[in-house]
């Protein structure tokens, strides 16, 4: 009787917890019409056991993320985001339509992102435990999720298929789209491939798996392992073989900014290691062997690449360049001094030195390679004489000259046969930039020439006989205009007349020249005409005294405005008369 009583008691406990346990599981789902706002204090949808959250994270100074991270680690990492490369300020919004549709926008209402054309048949969102969000029916199904279009992360359950990519981030703290892809293509080959920023044009692979005609799809399972499959499941190779609990780990992949795919882990708990990720597997084994006919490699033009302890790329610049951009190394170097100059008559090869760098090189940037045995020497000053040559490579008897850009530039005991001479200048002048001496110099001209003009008295007596012209020109055009503001006949390039102006034109139509097939044609007179063109003779005699040889002949500038205004009379300058009357 008791254990009956028991079981009552259970059974009842059981059907009075249903209800709570059914409104935690479905807590998470979000209706329509639901909305988050990008705010200080933090706007996301978690999911059921917390450990993602879909919102909005503020990035640095810039702006909100629309993005998907883990929630329950400090670092809060991202692993999907919606607009990496426009970040919204406060108060912008993400809303789930009436349409099926998640839609992005900012303070004013501007779009600036959305999942798609929407589907009728979305009754909720949902961020589930997998750190997949999706866009789901009333059964369940879903209808669109963030899983089938990924960012630059994979996680455990997740699938990429044939055409699918994960594009790296530009830089750690810049979330759009940068130079680097891990693709599988349309073919079924796995690749991780250079980009040819900006645009998504891929350039050249440095990693294949060599499964064309084979290759189906990317499967990252809950243990962790990473492999490539057919299309009836059976496994081609593996990516990552390592299996980790997901009840003990968080697991991510990540093509990561400076083009290495990275599998980490970060433990859950703390028990036996430091709460941090750490890399599990990477490819490729070595990222600064990338070596590109069409491109920088590994890290920017003009720079090197040395590989880490950590199997990430360290990007430097040789002896005499700078990082262009300090925040952005992969941005490549430039030279910090004055460039040799290929004037024959200043050669400057006596400016110039050579330092010396080991193991490293940058090949693929040839443009003359000389063997037979030359000596160090020989090759140095082969490379000091030609103003082209911006290093030298010298090893085994052989020498190679390289200019500017140098790409491909990576640091390895390989290189250690080989050494590298870089071109410097001797007075290790910094910040002396070819284009800097020269607005330097043009400026500098400018200002002498424009002293000289504005010093004299003939260049601002042409300059005040010139605004005279163009201000009589000026009234002359508003005056006719006003008479007339058809000054040509629409669609036409003919002048078209008022009556008035033809009656004063042909003295009142006095003389009749002929008849044609359709009217009388009549002598005419344009004394309008006629008074422009003495004007001009005027001004023109004026101009030609203001710039006599002789100095005492040059009216001054009482005497120049009394003849524009008709008060002394202009008499013809001396030496122009030919001129005048050719006019």
């Amino acid at each position: 009787m008791a254990l009956q009583l028991s079981y009552l008691l259970s059974l009842l406990l059981l059907v009075l917890l249903l209800p709570y346990s059914t409104t935690a599981q479905t807590s998470s789902n979000q209706s329509l019409d639901s909305s988050l706002t990008a705010q200080e204090k933090g706007s996301y949808w978690a999911s059921p056991f917390g450990d993602f959250a879909f919102g909005f994270q503020k990035i640095g100074n810039g702006g909100y993320l629309l993005a998907i991270w883990f929630n329950k680690i400090p670092e809060k990492t991202i692993v999907w985001s919606a607009n990496g490369d426009n970040l919204v300020p406060t108060g912008s919004k993400v809303v789930l339509t009436k349409g099926g549709q998640l839609v992005l926008s900012d303070p004013t209402g501007t779009k600036i992102w959305n999942s798609g054309s929407g589907d009728l048949r979305v009754v909720y969102a949902a961020m589930l435990d997998t750190g997949n969000f999706v866009l789901a029916s009333q059964d369940g199904s879903h209808l669109w999720q963030s899983f089938d279009h990924p960012t630059n992360t994979m996680l455990p359950t997740q699938k990429m298929g044939l055409g699918e990519k994960l594009v790296a981030h530009y830089s750690e703290n810049n979330y759009s789209n940068g130079r680097f892809q891990f693709a599988l293509q349309a073919d079924g080959n796995l690749l991780l491939q250079t980009l040819a920023y900006p645009i998504d044009w891929s350039n050249t692979a440095y990693w294949l798996s060599g499964t064309i005609d084979s290759g189906f799809q990317v499967v990252f399972n809950e243990s962790g392992s990473i492999y490539l499959t057919t299309t009836n499941g059976s496994i081609l190779m593996t990516v990552s073989s390592k299996s980790f609990s997901k009840q003990d780990y968080y697991q991510r992949a990540v093509m990561e900014y400076d083009g290495v795919l990275i599998h980490y882990v970060y433990p859950k708990s703390s028990t036996n290691t430091s709460k941090a990720w750490t890399w599990s597997i990477l490819l490729p084994p070595n990222i600064c062997k990338i070596e590109e006919n069409i491109g920088s490699g590994a890290c920017g033009f003009n720079s090197y690449c040395e590989l880490g302890e950590n199997g990430r790329p360290n990007c430097r610049c040789p002896t005499g360049y700078t990082l262009i951009d300090p925040n952005d190394v992969m941005k490549g170097c430039r030279q910090n001094f004055l460039p040799q100059s290929c004037d024959e008559a200043s050669s400057e090869t006596d400016q110039f030195d050579l330092s010396e760098m080991e193991s490293v090189n940058w090949p693929l940037t040839d443009y003359g390679h000389y063997g037979g045995g030359v000596t160090e020497d020989w090759c140095r000053e082969a490379c000091l004489g030609d103003c082209f040559c911006a290093m030298a490579v010298f090893g085994g008897g052989q020498c190679w000259k390289k200019k500017i850009p140098l790409s491909n530039g990576f640091k390895d005991p390989i290189n250690a046969g080989t050494k590298v001479l870089i071109k410097i200048r001797r007075d290790n002048s910094t910040s002396k930039l070819p284009g800097a001496d020269l607005k330097k110099k043009n400026l500098s001209t400018m200002r002498l020439i424009l002293s000289v003009l504005l010093s004299s008295s003939m260049f601002l007596n042409l300059l005040f006989l010139l605004a005279a012209f163009l201000l009589a020109f000026r009234f002359k055009y508003w005056k006719l205009k006003a008479r007339n503001p058809y000054l040509v006949m629409p669609g036409m390039n003919l002048r078209s007349y008022t009556f008035e102006e033809l009656t004063e034109a042909t003295n009142g139509f006095r003389e009749e020249l002929g008849r044609g097939a359709f009217a009388k044609v009549y002598k005419g007179n344009d004394e309008e005409a006629t008074n422009d063109m003495k004007r001009v003779e005027k001004y023109v005699m004026i101009a030609i005294w203001c710039i006599q040889e002789d100095p005492s002949l040059r009216p001054t500038m009482k005497k120049v405005v009394q003849m524009m205004e008709g008060s002394i009379e202009v008499s013809v300058p001396p030496g122009s008369s030919s001129f005048i009357s050719s006019m």
